[in-house]
């Protein structure tokens, strides 16, 4: 059996731009468009609810935009990461589905943007049109995310080896544990 630790998949093809064995820079920077696109789609609804939505409608947009400079970031190291799979293995295959989603949300809130870019100066709430297209592309986003969490927990993409995991487990020697073992 091949040492894990040389599998291509755990190590990045640039420390420098995806980080380093076992910390890559991918899931940290995948949080800024999640949180932007999830909370633009909160005051999308919420633009519904209150007196006066201006503010929640010029926010999501800005947060929708927020979202796809961070996607594109992600994508970037995203990407590197990719090319350490090798091709024609089942966590590849996950690897361009996961990423052709996303593109394709991207996109989606790119055409969201430009879609609500100056429509909103009569104060009121976000059209139900943009309200739909941005609550498809957030599901679209989940269904991503979960073959994004396919790629590191089933497959170990980017995820250190399992001796490299058991030093989190291993007692500092000298040190008494104060966890009861009911």
């Amino acid at each position: 059996m091949a040492d894990e630790t040389r599998l291509p998949s755990k190590r990045p093809v640039s420390a420098l731009l995806a980080g380093p064995y076992g910390h890559p820079f991918h899931p940290i920077l995948v949080t800024v468009p999640i949180g932007a696109w999830v909370t633009s789609l909160v005051f999308d609804i919420a633009s519904h609810v209150v007196h006066r939505p201006e503010f929640l409608t010029h926010s999501s947009q800005w947060l929708i935009a927020v979202g796809v400079i961070g996607a594109l970031l992600a994508a970037t190291v995203g990407f590197l990461d990719l090319f350490a799979i090798p091709a024609g293995t089942p966590a590849f295959r996950t690897g361009l589905v996961h990423m052709t989603l996303n593109l394709l949300v991207t996109a989606a809130y790119v055409g969201n943007f430009l879609w609500r870019y100056g429509a909103h100066a009569d104060g009121g709430g976000v059209g139900a049109g943009q309200l739909v297209l941005s609550a498809l592309s957030v599901a679209a986003l989940g269904v991503s995310g979960f073959l994004g969490g396919k790629l590191a927990y089933r497959y170990g993409v980017r995820v250190a080896d399992e001796r490299t995991q058991a030093e989190g487990f291993t007692p500092d020697p000298g040190r008494t544990s104060t966890r009861s073992t009911v």
